[in-house]
C-alpha cells in the first residue's frame, strides 16, 4: 500500500497518524548547557584535587634549548657555553658539562649526589679553527 504525507498529516487513504513529539530549542540548549556546566565543574573539581607532579624530567628539554644556544652550523662551540645558563627551567639550578677528548668544560653550581634528573648527547665540539673532535653534552637540573 502506497501512502505519503500531505501537509495536515493525513494520508492519501485518508488514515490519520499520530504526530511525532518534538522538543522546545530552548529546553534542549537549557539542557546541553546544564551538561556543559556539569562537565567543566567536574573537571575543574578534579583537576584541583590531582597534585602536579614535581618530578617530570625537564633535562631533555633543558638539552634541546641549550645545544640550539651553543651550537654553530652543527659544531659546537666552548665559547659559547656561558651563555646555556639562561635556558635553564625557572626555579631549576643547571649544570653544563661538555667533553670533549681530554678537555672538559663545565658551567653551573656544583651537581649534588642526588641529582637524577640528567640528560646528554654526542655532538661535534670545535678545539680549534679548523680541529673538531667528537664529544657529549651533558646537562643536569635540580631543585
Amino acid at each position: 500500500m502506497l501512502s505519503s504525507w500531505t501537509r495536515d498529516g493525513a494520508t492519501r487513504t485518508g488514515e490519520r497518524r499520530q504526530a511525532r513529539a518534538q522538543t522546545s530549542p530552548v529546553a534542549a540548549l537549557a539542557a546541553l548547557f546544564a551538561v556543559c556546566a556539569g562537565l567543566s565543574l567536574y573537571v575543574t573539581v578534579l583537576g584541583g584535587s590531582i597534585p602536579l607532579l614535581e618530578d617530570r624530567a625537564v633535562a631533555d628539554p633543558t638539552l634541546d634549548r641549550v645545544h640550539d644556544v651553543i651550537d654553530d652550523g652543527g659544531v659546537v662551540d666552548a665559547e659559547r657555553l656561558p651563555d646555556a645558563m639562561t635556558r635553564g627551567p625557572d626555579g631549576r639550578r643547571l649544570n653544563v658539562t661538555l667533553t670533549a677528548s681530554d678537555d672538559v668544560w663545565t658551567v653551573g653550581p656544583a651537581v649534588p649526589q642526588e641529582a637524577t634528573d640528567r640528560a646528554s648527547r654526542l655532538v661535534s665540539v670545535r678545539l680549534s679553527p679548523g680541529q673538531v673532535e667528537p664529544g657529549r653534552l651533558t646537562v643536569v637540573v635540580w631543585s
